[in-house]
């Protein structure tokens, strides 16, 4: 039976499996916990701004121009925002979708090129993948875009090798265009179409030769470019109308040095040619890539039989790790759009490599370790080891429950894997550390993550009747704020001390100022102003300064600078 013409019944129990392994490893804990750094909070912040200020094509943080990234994903966090009314549940809402989405199209594609069983492994290896589960369970901006990124592939590979359509090729483009303005890097998603000529060249037996050959082509450069001018036309009109010169270098920055010049000569992040190969993949595509050696077996012999349905997602997943292993700046997160089309590469062949002894013991050697590391720590926290004072130096825990089930409910999962199917053992172990993560241990430090507890503990220590200014901010802080506040910036790191006089020149003007200042930045400015100890958040003590800064931070301040900011 052809994988167009397979029953709704075989659809609905794949998406029930998918499902559930979603949420065992992803959804579990969702709603229990508020953003916590280092992007959430500035993405939640931006987005719940744009919902109270209606200003949605061009983003603010703290009421400064972010032109870090593009507008999408602060809509849908936004969009959200709007439709369950609390900030706790949108923030990761996108994530959660997009992450499912993600699993859902993996599990489809494979089950309709390679049958069923293909499908749900292909669906369960992707949701235990390290690197899927650490990324998605968070609110960054890259789990929408592995959703744009495999919506495209999914549509493209679909006209390429089961029926050529032009709906599929419109759907890829959009899906393409919508990755550009999540993140930039949803272009690359076109590059299978050379990618598809170059295996039909080579003689591809399974490639739809009509796919290629279609005159729907030019509707993937049209489309494409539609759909990202849906939004950057808007933006070019609203900043060239306006004149402002904030306005402009927001275009430029936005454009051109957090594209081009991030990717040519990044300026942090930087990390030499092989840190994908040695430092990332190794370990964040576990489990799939301990089967490299077998796979790569496979992989040759459908080299030499022309099978596109393996080349044409694993000859992208290498091409997008080298794009990126070029650029001098690096993180492991750039390269999780290449892991789906990793696991399609596979699919043909999950079936038979997870019937082998290796694929089991592979399984079950990293649930070992997995379930001992719970074990020690459960040991370590009943003789009070002092490994578990340092641990505890940085996280403190109401109640060690989560510990102690984690410890018994990994070992009997294992247990019980090797009984009954040991290819589980991974999954099966890792779930137990995500629910008990996410149910358990997630909710006890959120206080202290999301920074709700010291923000409310400062605001308590000053009063009402004086300004509060707030000096190289964390912007989780803008999330807990109970009154208008002034700061002097986004992310001014890179200008030195800039930011420090312009706060100084900002508190001498009024006596009835008070500063929060990092300790960092205490020196040279406030080192003589009266402060108090405000607590400590981000692994930094902070304080709130009154009185005169020195005076020659007071004369370097610019007054142009200061942004007051209403929650």
């Amino acid at each position: 039976m052809t994988g167009e013409s397979r029953p709704r019944q075989s659809s609905r129990a794949d998406v029930l499996f998918v499902f559930v392994w979603f949420a065992l490893l992803i959804l579990v804990g969702y709603g229990l916990r508020d953003p916590w750094p280092a992007d959430e909070p500035r993405f939640a912040s931006i987005a719940r701004d744009m919902v109270s200020t209606g200003q949605w094509l061009i983003p603010h943080a703290g009421g400064d121009l972010y032109q870090d990234k593009p507008p999408l994903h602060f809509w849908l966090i936004a969009i959200a925002q709007e439709l369950t009314g609390s900030l706790r549940l949108a923030f990761l809402l996108p994530s959660m979708l997009a992450s499912f989405g993600t699993l859902w199209l993996v599990q489809d594609l494979a089950r309709r090129l390679h049958g069923a069983e293909a499908g749900r492994l292909a669906a369960v290896t992707l949701a235990s993948s390290v690197l899927f589960v650490v990324t998605t369970r968070g609110a960054q901006i890259d789990a929408t875009l592995i959703f744009f990124c495999t919506l495209a592939l999914y549509a493209f590979m679909r006209h390429f090798l089961i029926r050529p359509h032009w709906g599929w090729i419109v759907l890829g483009s959009a899906a393409a265009g919508l990755g550009v303005i999540d993140k930039a890097v949803g272009f690359l998603t076109l590059l299978l179409w050379p990618i598809a000529w170059w295996l039909s060249r080579r003689g591809a037996t399974d490639l739809r030769r009509e796919a290629l050959a279609t005159r729907a082509v030019w509707c993937v450069p049209l489309v494409f470019l539609a759909v990202i001018a849906a939004w950057l036309v808007p933006m070019l009109i609203t900043v060239a109308s306006s004149g402002s010169p904030s306005l402009l270098a927001y275009r430029d920055e936005l454009l051109f040095q957090q594209t081009v010049q991030r990717y040519a000569a990044a300026w942090h992040h930087v990390k030499p040619w092989y840190y994908y190969f040695v430092e990332v993949i190794p370990f964040l595509w576990l489990p799939l890539i301990a089967g490299l050696p077998w796979l790569w077996s496979y992989w040759r012999r459908d080299w030499q039989r022309g099978i596109a349905a393996s080349w044409l997602p694993l000859s992208w997943a290498i091409l997008v790790v080298v794009f990126f292993s070029l650029s001098p700046g690096k993180r492991g997160v750039y390269v999780l759009p290449a892991l789906p089309a990793f696991v399609w590469a596979a699919a043909p062949h999950l079936v038979q490599f997870y019937s082998t002894r290796a694929a089991r013991l592979v399984s079950q050697t990293l649930a070992a370790v997995l379930a001992l590391l719970g074990v020690g720590f459960a040991m370590a926290v009943a003789f009070e080891t002092a490994v578990l004072q340092r641990v505890l130096a940085e996280v403190t825990l109401q109640s060690w429950w989560p510990i102690w089930a984690f410890a018994i409910a990994a070992p009997s999962a294992w247990w019980a894997t090797a009984r009954w199917r040991p290819i589980a053992a991974w999954p099966t172990v890792l779930a137990c550390l995500a629910v008990c993560w996410g149910i358990g241990i997630a909710p006890q430090i959120n206080g202290e993550r999301s920074s709700s507890e010291f923000t409310r503990q400062m605001l308590a220590k000053v009063d009402r009747e004086r300004e509060l200014g707030l000096l190289s901010y964390k912007e989780q802080f803008l999330l807990y704020l109970d009154r208008p506040v002034t700061n002097f910036g986004h992310a001014r790191w890179r200008e030195g001390l800039a930011e420090s006089y312009d706060a100084s020149r900002w508190l001498a003007e009024s006596e009835r100022r008070v500063l929060l200042v990092p300790e960092g930045l205490i020196e040279p400015c406030f080192k003589a102003a009266p402060r108090i100890l405000a607590g400590v958040s981000s692994d930094e003590a902070w304080w709130l300064v009154s009185g005169a800064p020195a005076g020659d931070c007071v004369a370097r301040g610019d007054p142009a600078k200061v942004i007051r900011y209403t929650p």
